[in-house]
């Protein structure tokens, strides 16, 4: 992924998925973004809590790399999305625009993001705007979510801003990619006791 000009939105993407089944409803395209200011304890990725690392890419590049992938939508998956979202919300609008859907992973209460809208916030604006399936809340190690797919904790918030994903279900799924060099890599969502015994002995980068 190339880095693009200082001049258009750009998103800070510590990840590129094409295809995968463990991250929302059907085949989807996933896109982590490095950065995350909420660091919830106990989180899944928190080498995406600093801003440093990961590549910046146009919003216009990652349409068009979501598009060609062929894939039913995106999601949207971090570190915090939130914490980008003037360049994702061009994403998701994009992608929109292209007829998929999109679907937000975010640490934000969905109150909160309400009342930075009502404060004139007009990226996060943006970014519900062009969302279909917002997935609301800090992550609480306190409250394992065994039973919903694709939330971490029982205290996360299923928002449905628009009808297109309302009706889909599935069960929660977890992928792990060995690629030529023999690196692995794991993407979904599993108990701690799970992960453990899944990779015990390998070497792990983990998203989600």
């Amino acid at each position: 992924m190339a880095a693009s000009s200082t001049s258009e939105p750009t998103v800070r993407v510590a990840r590129f998925l094409d295809q995968t089944v463990a991250e929302g409803p059907g085949v989807r395209t996933a896109v982590w973004v490095q950065g995350c200011s909420i660091r919830c304890p106990g989180c899944f990725n928190p080498h995406l809590f600093t801003t440093r690392g990961g590549t910046p890419v146009s919003a216009d590049e990652l349409v068009t790399r979501i598009v060609a992938a062929g894939t039913d939508g995106v999601t949207l998956l971090g570190g915090e999305p939130f914490d980008q979202a003037a360049g994702l919300a061009v994403v998701a609008s994009g992608v929109r625009r292209a007829g998929l859907t999109v679907m937000t992973f975010s640490g934000y209460g969905y109150a909160d993001l309400l009342g930075r809208v009502e404060a004139g916030d007009r990226a996060v604006t943006a970014l519900l705007e062009a969302t279909d399936l917002l997935v609301a809340g800090p992550f609480r190690q306190d409250l394992l979510d065994h039973a919903r797919p694709w939330a971490g904790s029982t205290n996360q918030d299923f928002v449905h801003l628009t009808d297109r994903l309302r009706d889909v279900t599935a069960p929660d799924r977890l992928e792990v990619t060995v690629t030529s060099s023999g690196d692995v890599a794991l993407n979904g969502w599993a108990d701690p006791e799970t992960l453990d015994a899944l990779l015990d002995g390998l070497p792990v980068r983990r998203a989600r």
